[in-house]
Parts: structure tokens; C-alpha cells; sequence
């Protein structure tokens, strides 16, 4: 057998750690990397070797130029400045009503011009606006006019965060290109409308990405059965779509080279319809890459093409490295190309071999993502194999009947219907294959994110990679690994009990939002905040075995900590519900085994900032002293350590989601032992900030994050105080 040319992936790894170096490393020493290796790249003792060193240096350079220039550029210095600005920019992301740390709309939008501090500046800066409702009918590829407050971003991928003050001005509309993209989704959508709920919010999630409708328990059945790749736009999508224009394209005589023009037609296209993010450009250049991995000689091919499309991407792109999207995408890809084809020549032994290859394609995959899903979620999928087996069948035909039935729509109503309609019924069977998936026993267990279990992990998967091909070249041996994954899926193994004995506290894992629960009694809390979500708080309080809440605390009025409310209350009798308003100030009352005082806000307190309306609460639950934060910035952060000088605790929960914003000295100076972050898994505001992170740490705390440790527990044990999580 041909041995795999290697070379180009390991130029790809090489960019990887060159995009790595640039963003994460202190600028001095990325910079001292791109002179090494320049001079190494310069040595030519090993091509190869010169290329990699040279590849690393040029990523991390092009890193190191970006950031310079982001944190130079006009808008960054006036982000630092807090200042108010009048700007013109062209919307370059769809609308998304926000569920995190600011209610209303946020939007992407390329700035042009921007006037501040009584100067004016042509420019091209990225910027998140965030703005009211009325920014949700804004239109991607539209100039508009705008006015705000900008303020420095967390993130690495925009200049600086704008709050607008004002609706936008529209000052030209989109493109024709764009305005026919739209067209087309309008008519994906209405081709659908016809249908049940899950069934019409889906089709456009697979076919361009458009997840806006989706309901949030569905969303969490597909995550729990390894489905989530379906809802976001991946090389799936692209490899689907281009792969219909092509065989449509053979339908109509194209041939030869012209097929080339057909497929570069179709990327060009579906990046347009899923909208030029840097989520789309990443599925398109994974998609050409599946598609040249299907094509002749594909297994040479593919890796080279994979690792060339890799470094070309990061050279265009270096923050791509730190992306967790990009990883699974590259990862997956990898694993189709290299692994699958001696999974299914194993399986073709005594399968079909479409049979072979509809279950090496997964598997490999799967096996190249467990260790990275693992890092992200915590958890090790058991049914994610046979759930996308199962789901393969449906995702084509959902994808291509719903393209047709956006297609068909332009023409007239009725046509796209009937594509549209066979959509809905492929998107009905992915809808029952995850809540089934869901619902098994065991659908997934939980793992450990530190380096130790992941490095097991990692050592596991390769250890079973290499292993599988000769297990399933036999039928006795490879239906038995089939019937074992069976049974561990099936039969609930034995497990440490949740709630831990002697619980405390609970931060639930609720995504990006705060939902915490305060033991008062047998099957009775306080519940501080409900997170994003019904559907998740209501499962964090039901294996707490809540049914009574005597006391609920909404600190502040965003969607991350009050729109699971209904979760709350589903099946629970809840007592007094206090928001910031009329949250008694000062006062100290007792509640079951509780005790609970409001250290923030002081009547009539009116800040800019509605971070700064958070109600803060000292709480004492068996002995144990805890300080909830909810999402004061470092102005109120200030005020209370003035009205509440010596204040100690044994417990933090890190105010904000752990942002960037804080007042490290306040928050080491409160003398606790435990520091809790409740943040979402891949957020969009890069929560927890690695520079919060490092103070806690420096100063002695142990911190805790519901995104890698799923819910956390604090716990009385001994006479001190424990942590236990679900994960």
C-alpha cells in the first residue's frame, strides 16, 4: 500500500502552532519564535524542517501584525476611552438577539468612518454592536449610520464593542448578491412554513446554518447524541450542495473542466446563502477539501489538500488556531481522510461496502474529535457513532430537498413547497434520532478536562484506532464490539450520587448565564438567578431534587439570568421573587437552613452600566460564608468593598462570568478559598478571561468553571469545604 505523503499536514501543524504562539504567547516571546525561525527556515539542512519553521514564523508574524494593529488602530484607542462616537459601517453579520451579558440585538458591522474626540477616521475596524430591537431589521451587506459608546472587546476577532444609542441609518442597501441570498433564505423558510415547528426551524439550520428557531431542548438532544456538527454550517453542508450542482451539472452535459466551474460556482454560493462568517469560509474550505478526498487518487490527495488549505487558512486568518470550531472541522477531516478508508476496507470484508462506508465515516470521525469534544464538554459520547449512522440517511436528502425548496420558492410559492415539504419529513427522522438518542440511560459519561484524563484519553483513541481495523475485519469480532458499545449505552452503570451529601451551593451548568441553587432544607432552595434556558436549569434542580423554592433572586434583568425562569418553576412551588428593584437593601433574614443578606444595590442606585444594577448577596448555608456577585463591573465592585470594608467569605462567585473587567485586588482581598465561574462552553465573549483566570490563581484561590466541570457543588465534608462536580 502507498504510505500517505505527510508532508503538507505537517506544515498545517506547524501554522497551527505558529497561530497559537502569536495570540497566546506574551508578544516578546512570539516575536523572538518568528526571528528563530526565520534563521532555522534559513539552515536548509531539512526542507521540510525549513518549511514548518518557516510556515510558523510567517503565522505567527501575520498573529503578531493583526493584534499590533487592532490594538493601535482608532477605534481601539477610543474603545480604551470609553468614548462616544458618530460612525458609518456596513453590516457584515445577520441580527441575533443576545443571551448574554447585554439584552437586545447584537450585530457585526465593518466600520468605515468613525468620528470621536473631535476628529474623523477612514477605516476598515470589525466591531460587535449591540444594540435595541430595532437593529434587528438591519440587512447583511447594508451601510448604515450609527450612534454609540464604544468599549475595548474581550475577544481577539473585533476592535472594540460598540453600545448604539440610536436605531440605524440606513445609507445604502445590500448588494444584488446579497440581496438574492436573502431571497433565497426567505424562500427556504417558506417553503417549510407549512410544517411542524421542529421540522420547519431545522431544514434551514442544516442547509445554511440558520439555527435562530431552534428550540433549546432539541439543540440539547443533539448534543447529547454527537448531532451538534448538523445544526451549524460544516463541510457537510458545502460537500452536500456542491455535490448536487455537480451531478445536476453532469444532468446537463457539463463535463470535464467544466465540472471545476460548477463547484467553484456552488462554494461561492453557498457562502453567500450561509453568510461570509468566519464559521462559513472555515465549512467551505473543509467541504473542497472532503470533495477532493472523494475524488480520484482522493486518498493522496486529501491530506495534501487538507494541509494546504489549513495553512492557507491561518495564514489569511491566525485566530482561526485558537477557535474550537475550526479544530473540530480540520480534526474531522483528518479523520475521514486517513482513518476511514482502513476502517471501511476492514468492514468491505464481510459488509457492502456502501454499508462500510456509511459506518467508517462516522466512527473515524468521531474518533478524531473525542479527545478535543471532550476538552470542550466534558463528556465522551456513547451513542454519537450510531446516532449520526442512523441520522446519515436523512441529512442528504434535508439538505438537498431543502436548497431545492429555497430554489424552487423563487419561481413561485407552490413549487418550493413540494421539495420543502420532503425537507421537513428527513428533518422529522434526524428530530426522532436525537430525542431517542437522548433519552438512552447512558448517551454519554462524563470526563475529566485536565491533561492527565485527556492525555489518557488521547492515548486510548489512538490505541483503539489502531486496533479496530483488524477487530472488524471479522464478523464475530466486530459485531461484538458493536454489541459492547450496546450495552454500555443501555445498561446504566453505577455512579457517584448527585446530590453530594452535605451540598451547600450548586452553580448549574446552564451555558453562558448564572443559575445558582442554595440548600435550605430537604428538597428546598434559594435559587439565585435562572440562567438562558428553561430546559437546563429545570434539569440542574431536578437532580438536586428541588421542589421547593422559598426564595428566588433575579440579580439583574439580561436574558442569561432570567429568561429560564419558566424552568423554575416548572413543577416547584416558588415563594418571593425579588429582582434588583426591591431586593431589601442591608437587611439579613433566614431562610430554611439559609441565611441571606443584600449587599448591593443601595436604594436609588442608577448606574450606566446595567451590569452595575447586579444584586449582590452574602449568603451563609452550615457554616460556610459565599459572596453572589451576579454581574458587577469594577465601578460597583469598588463601591461595595467601600460599604463593606473587611468583608471575608469562604466562597466567590466570580462576578460577570469571569470577564476581563474586574477588580483583582477586591476579589483576592475577600480572603476565599473557592472562586466559582459560571460560563458557557465555547462562548462568544471569550468568559472566562485567561487574565481573570491568573490572578485567582496567583492569589491562592481554587477555581471552578461550569463549562469544563458541568454543574459544581460546594460541599460541607469534614468540617471544611469540598468540591464536587458532575463531570
Amino acid at each position: 500500500m502507498e504510505r500517505t505523503d505527510l508532508r503538507m499536514p505537517a506544515l498545517a501543524l506547524a501554522a497551527w502552532a505558529g497561530g497559537l504562539a502569536g495570540h497566546l504567547l506574551p508578544a516578546w516571546v512570539a516575536g523572538v519564535a518568528v526571528v528563530v525561525g526565520v534563521a532555522v527556515s534559513g539552515l536548509r539542512r531539512s526542507l521540510v524542517l525549513a518549511a514548518a519553521t518557516l510556515v510558523l514564523a510567517a503565522v505567527a508574524a501575520s498573529a503578531l501584525l493583526r493584534q499590533s494593529q487592532l490594538d493601535r488602530a482608532p477605534v481601539a484607542v477610543l474603545a480604551d476611552e470609553r468614548a462616544q462616537v458618530a460612525a458609518e459601517g456596513v453590516v457584515v453579520g445577520d441580527p441575533r438577539a443576545t443571551h448574554g451579558f447585554q439584552e437586545g440585538v447584537a450585530v457585526r458591522v465593518s466600520l468605515r468612518e468613525v468620528t470621536g474626540r473631535g476628529t474623523t477616521h477612514r477605516l476598515r475596524a470589525p466591531v460587535l454592536v449591540f444594540g435595541d430591537p430595532a437593529w434587528s431589521d438591519v440587512r447583511l451587506g447594508s451601510r448604515v449610520r450609527l450612534d454609540g459608546r464604544l468599549a475595548p472587546a474581550e475577544g481577539s476577532h473585533e476592535a472594540a464593542v460598540l453600545a448604539a444609542t440610536s436605531a440605524p441609518v440606513l445609507v445604502e442597501g445590500p448588494d444584488a448578491w446579497w440581496r438574492g441570498a436573502e431571497a433565497v433564505r426567505a424562500s427556504l423558510r417558506a417553503s417549510v412554513a407549512h410544517r411542524p415547528d421542529d421540522q420547519r426551524a431545522l431544514v434551514p439550520a442544516l442547509v445554511v446554518g440558520d439555527d435562530s428557531s431552534l428550540d433549546p431542548r432539541l439543540a440539547e438532544d443533539f448534543r447529547a447524541t454527537g448531532l451538534t456538527h448538523l445544526l451549524a454550517v460544516s463541510g457537510t453542508n458545502l460537500t452536500l450542495v456542491v455535490g448536487f450542482l455537480l451531478v445536476l451539472g453532469r444532468w446537463c452535459g457539463v463535463r470535464g473542466r467544466g465540472h471545476y466551474v460548477v463547484g467553484a460556482v456552488g462554494i461561492v454560493g453557498f457562502v453567500l446563502l450561509a453568510r461570509t462568517e468566519p464559521s462559513v469560509v472555515r465549512a467551505a474550505a473543509m467541504g473542497a477539501v472532503a470533495l477532493v478526498g472523494m475524488g480520484v487518487d482522493g486518498r493522496r490527495r486529501g491530506p495534501r489538500a487538507l494541509g494546504v488549505a489549513v495553512v492557507v487558512l491561518l495564514l489569511l486568518d491566525p485566530g482561526l488556531a485558537t477557535t474550537v470550531g475550526f479544530a473540530l472541522s480540520a480534526v474531522a477531516t483528518a479523520g475521514i481522510l486517513m482513518v476511514a478508508p482502513g476502517l471501511r476496507d476492514a468492514l468491505a470484508r464481510w459488509l457492502p461496502r456502501w454499508v462500510a462506508e456509511a459506518v467508517a465515516v462516522p466512527l473515524a470521525a468521531q474518533l478524531a474529535c473525542t479527545p478535543l469534544v471532550a476538552a470542550i464538554s466534558g463528556q465522551v459520547s456513547l451513542v454519537a457513532v450510531a446516532a449520526n449512522l442512523a441520522a446519515a440517511p436523512a441529512v442528504g436528502p434535508a439538505t438537498v430537498l431543502g436548497l431545492a425548496g429555497g430554489l424552487g420558492g423563487l419561481l413561485a410559492e407552490p413549487v418550493g413547497r413540494v421539495p420543502g415539504t420532503g425537507a421537513a419529513w428527513s428533518a422529522a427522522w434526524l428530530v426522532e434520532v436525537a430525542e431517542r438518542g437522548a433519552a438512552l440511560p447512558v448517551p454519554s459519561v462524563g470526563w475529566g478536562t485536565g491533561p492527565v484524563a485527556l492525555g489518557l484519553l488521547t492515548i486510548l483513541v489512538v490505541g483503539l484506532t489502531l486496533a479496530l481495523p483488524p477487530l472488524l475485519r471479522r464478523p464475530a469480532t466486530g459485531l461484538g464490539c458493536g454489541c459492547l458499545v450496546a450495552v454500555l449505552v443501555l445498561v446504566r452503570l453505577p455512579v457517584a450520587g448527585w446530590p453530594p451529601d452535605g451540598w451547600v451551593l450548586v452553580a448549574c451548568d446552564v451555558g453562558q448565564g448564572d443559575a445558582l441553587a442554595l440548600r435550605t432544607g430537604p428538597g428546598s432552595a434559594v435559587v439565585v438567578d435562572a440562567g438562558p434556558d428553561p430546559a437546563l436549569v429545570d434539569r440542574c434542580l431536578d437532580r438536586l431534587g428541588v421542589e421547593q423554592v422559598p426564595l428566588l433572586v433575579l440579580t439583574h434583568q439580561h436574558a442569561d439570568h432570567v429568561d429560564g425562569l419558566a424552568g423554575v418553576e416548572e413543577g416547584r412551588e416558588v415563594g418571593q421573587v425579588e429582582t434588583d428593584g426591591d431586593a431589601p437593601y442591608a437587611a439579613t433574614r433566614v431562610v430554611g437552613e439559609a441565611t441571606v443578606q443584600v449587599l448591593w444595590p443601595p436604594p436609588g442606585h442608577e448606574p450606566d452600566n446595567p451590569n452595575d444594577e447586579s444584586v449582590v448577596l452574602l449568603v451563609e448555608v452550615d457554616g460556610v460564608t459565599m459572596l453572589l456577585t451576579g454581574d458587577i463591573e469594577p465601578p460597583s465592585q469598588l463601591a461595595v468593598a467601600r460599604t463593606w470594608p473587611g468583608l471575608t467569605v469562604d466562597v466567590v462567585k466570580v462576578p460577570h462570568h469571569g470577564s476581563r473587567f474586574q477588580d483583582s485586588g477586591w476579589l483576592l482581598g475577600l480572603g476565599a478559598r473557592l472562586a466559582i465561574v459560571s460560563s458557557g462552553a465555547d462562548n462568544d465573549y471569550g468568559h472566562p478571561a485567561p487574565e481573570t483566570l491568573a490572578a485567582l490563581e496567583g492569589g491562592g484561590l481554587e477555581v471552578h468553571r461550569t463549562d469544563l466541570e458541568g454543574d459544581v457543588a460546594v460541599v460541607v465534608e469534614d468540617g471544611g469545604i469540598a468540591v464536587a462536580t458532575t463531570r
